[in-house]
């Protein structure tokens, strides 16, 4: 196992090899989809509607597929004071500012103790997962393992409602998109996740299931063309 100190934050723990999952237009369009600040903003929006931030501050938090951070930054807005976040890529870990203890490690085999963290919080990396549901399977068992008893999950990410179908047939039109830099980002992120990011709107029924034969949902919303999960570890 090799740990690098990062200067802004206690360490950066190599748990797996790493691997870079997004290329450089990729991370182009997101910079140009929205500011640092506006994703923080949305973040801390989105845990307050889902009540996270009324709970205990103590609890041991870690969000998965962290990417750069923007997601622990807005959960020490909250108070939280027992951080990490883990990430597949060392070049988005190198990115965070904070003191959250970080972890480059494959979500589908976790290094945390069983029973050891409170809280594990997903905001937009399961739709990265290769191959489903054999993926997403090996990581809920993976975050079920690691949670306390009756430890949660919050888990955020793309779905098929009728607002999304719309962004996306908007998002076809040329002319539309040369008026609206938002929009065309947004498009150039799906284009270069495209085979990931169909087959998981295309499972529904199957990645609900999955979610409720692990955890007893507390919240379960679909706005938006989002997913909004809260849930509790089954025992």
């Amino acid at each position: 196992m090799q740990t690098q100190q990062n200067p802004s934050a206690s360490s950066i723990e190599y748990w797996h090899p790493g691997s870079e999952c997004c290329d450089e237009i990729w991370e182009a369009a997101y910079r140009r989809f929205e500011t640092p600040r506006q994703e923080l903003n949305k973040f801390l929006k989105r845990l307050q509607r889902m009540g996270v931030d009324e709970w205990e501050k103590n609890l041991k938090v870690v969000e998965l597929f962290c990417g750069q951070g923007t997601g622990l930054h807005a959960l020490d807005r909250l108070g939280f004071h027992s951080l990490a976040g883990v990430d597949l890529s060392p070049h988005l870990l190198k990115q965070y500012q904070g003191t959250a203890q970080l972890y480059v490690a494959d979500c589908r085999d976790l290094k945390f103790e069983d029973s050891s963290r409170d809280v594990l919080i997903v905001q937009g990396g399961l739709h990265h997962l290769p191959v489903l549901p054999d993926d997403l399977k090996k990581t809920l068992q993976e975050m079920h393992r690691v949670l306390c008893p009756g430890g949660r999950v919050v888990i955020v990410e793309p779905w098929q409602t009728l607002f999304l179908k719309f962004v996306h047939t908007v998002s076809e039109i040329r002319l539309f998109r040369k008026l609206w830099a938002k929009l065309d980002a947004f498009a150039i992120m799906t284009e270069q996740e495209i085979t990931t990011y169909e087959q998981w709107l295309s499972q529904p029924t199957e990645i609900l299931a999955l979610l409720n034969q692990y955890f007893q949902p507390e919240q379960q919303i679909v706005a938006y063309g989002k997913l909004m999960y809260v849930g509790r570890k089954l025992s």
